[in-house]
């Protein structure tokens, strides 16, 4: 286009477009920016959509702005020519997936519905203009499928009922003023124009603009109501663990020709293992090991559960079988859904003789110290929580100086490595084996640090991991 022949009106019209243009697509920016930043909060999609939403909308004023054309090289101009063929049909997929993010379930539904028919009709009205180069082929499919969007949305905002039931919107109000400037300033344009009224541009980008921004600070106060509530869970979970750490033993017993180190390592804030000592004097304690099912909150209060339900049982210290069966009766009616494995070692290193009984736990590992062999004793009845009757069978192990056992939840023996490979028992002995003479406290930490680095680099921790490790001196 020759510059000369550019008339003063069309020179305003372009340079209301450079203008509208440039911010629209600033905003967008500006939204896309605070949705990466903010991208751990609930509801931040929709800013994020809302962004591209926007620049979408200011690159059609740069497309539509002669002035600007005229200055390109012709390369340039025919990239303008296929950004406008798309970005009129891309627009209304992104404003509908916008929408979608502030609603719930019919409404939601079919808002993505309206999506998916706004995507076909871009599908196939900008690769009819590639084939044909026609720009508009389908375009008054798109702008009825506008109207049908609006004429939903009118009494989603309009009815507060419908908000509460369809709506994750924190301000109806102020979304509903923006659309109903917008749709008034529409419905005029789209009536007066056939009579012949001319509108610059800059009539409908102030309309969009107020439709924008109402969307913008309800999105962003959901944001912001989100991390709020993010920042409140947090807290309580930090305190929740504080607590829960501090039902766990602060010290180790002290049994003579024992010592005892333990490892606990949860997944989340909060875990579902638990153990426990059962001290009763200088030659007798025993050692309990539970992993509820699942991980966080739930998993947790189950554990505490536990820790008051053990210290009721703790007369039977010295009958494992004994012990877990009164356990079970006292929290059988208190998981409701929940299943625990537990496992119970009792030693006495006066006679040398230890005891064991288990709840569909993995098996206790016996580390012989006179032939360097594990032995894996696996004497267990039903898990807790699995509504069946079940005996708890004892059995009783001769122990003898140099002797291990590692009590441990499925978290240390599950982790895999990058051939599917769990770390599993054999990776546990020859740890044994290769350190006879380490202290339980080290063995423990080298135990830690083999599993951790077991899975393939980057692999975040699947389950929590607890242990218990007790050398027989």
């Amino acid at each position: 286009m020759n510059l000369d022949v550019i008339n003063r009106t069309q020179l305003i019209g372009d340079v209301i477009n450079l203008i509208s243009g440039t911010s629209f697509v600033m905003f967008g920016l500006v939204a896309l920016v605070i949705a990466v930043i903010r991208r751990r909060a609930s509801g931040v999609l929709a800013i994020f959509l809302l962004g591209i939403w926007t620049i979408l909308y200011g690159s059609q004023r740069f497309n539509d702005c002669s002035l600007l054309l005229s200055l390109e090289p012709p390369w340039m101009v025919v990239g303008a020519h296929v950004m406008r063929a798309a970005t009129t049909y891309l627009v209304l997929v992104i404003a509908f997936l916008t929408f979608r993010e502030l609603t719930v379930g019919l409404m939601r539904r079919l808002l993505g519905l309206l999506a998916l028919a706004a995507f076909v009709i871009f599908v196939f009205g900008f690769g009819h203009y590639l084939l044909y180069g026609q720009e508009d082929w389908l375009i008054r499919y798109n702008q009825i499928l506008a109207t049908v969007g609006l004429v939903v949305l009118l009494p989603f905002l309009a009815s507060p009922a419908m908000q509460r039931k369809y709506g994750v919107l924190q301000d109806r109000g102020v979304l509903l003023v923006g659309y109903t400037v917008f749709g008034l300033e529409a419905l005029a344009v789209n009536l007066l124009r056939p009579l012949g009224y001319r509108f610059y541009t800059f009539i409908d980008d102030l309309g969009f603009a107020a439709f924008i921004l109402a969307i913008g600070y309800v999105a962003m106060k959901g944001v912001y109501t989100s991390e709020r509530r993010l920042a409140s869970i947090e807290n309580e979970l930090a305190i929740a663990r504080q607590l829960q750490f501090s039902i766990l033993p602060t010290a180790a017993p002290e049994v003579r020709n024992l010592r005892v180190a333990a490892v606990y390592e949860p997944m989340t804030a909060v875990a579902g293992d638990f153990y426990e000592y059962l001290q009763v004097d200088d030659h007798h304690a025993g050692f309990l090991l539970a992993d509820v099912s699942g991980h966080g909150v739930p998993a947790a209060l189950i554990a505490s559960m536990i820790k008051v339900a053990v210290q009721s049982v703790a007369s039977s210290a010295s009958d494992p079988g004994e012990l877990l069966k009164r356990l079970h009766a006292i929290l059988a009616g208190q998981l409701r859904g929940q299943f625990v494995s537990v496992a119970y070692l009792w030693i006495d290193s006066e006679t040398r003789i230890a005891r064991y009984a288990a709840a569909g736990h993995p098996p206790l590992l016996w580390w012989h110290a006179s032939d360097s062999t594990i032995a894996r004793v696996a004497n267990n009845g039903l898990l807790f929580g699995v509504p069946l009757e079940s005996d708890f069978p004892m059995c009783e192990l001769s122990i003898s100086a140099g002797d291990r056992f590692l009590l441990y939840t499925d978290g240390l023996s599950e982790p895999e490595n990058s051939s599917g490979e769990p770390f599993g028992d054999h990776c546990i002995e020859r740890i044994f084996r290769d350190n006879p003479s380490r202290p339980a406290a080290e063995l423990s930490l080298l135990l830690l640090d083999a599993v951790r680095s077991w899975p393939p680099a980057g692999t975040a921790q699947q389950d929590d991991i607890t242990f218990l490790l007790i050398d027989v001196l």
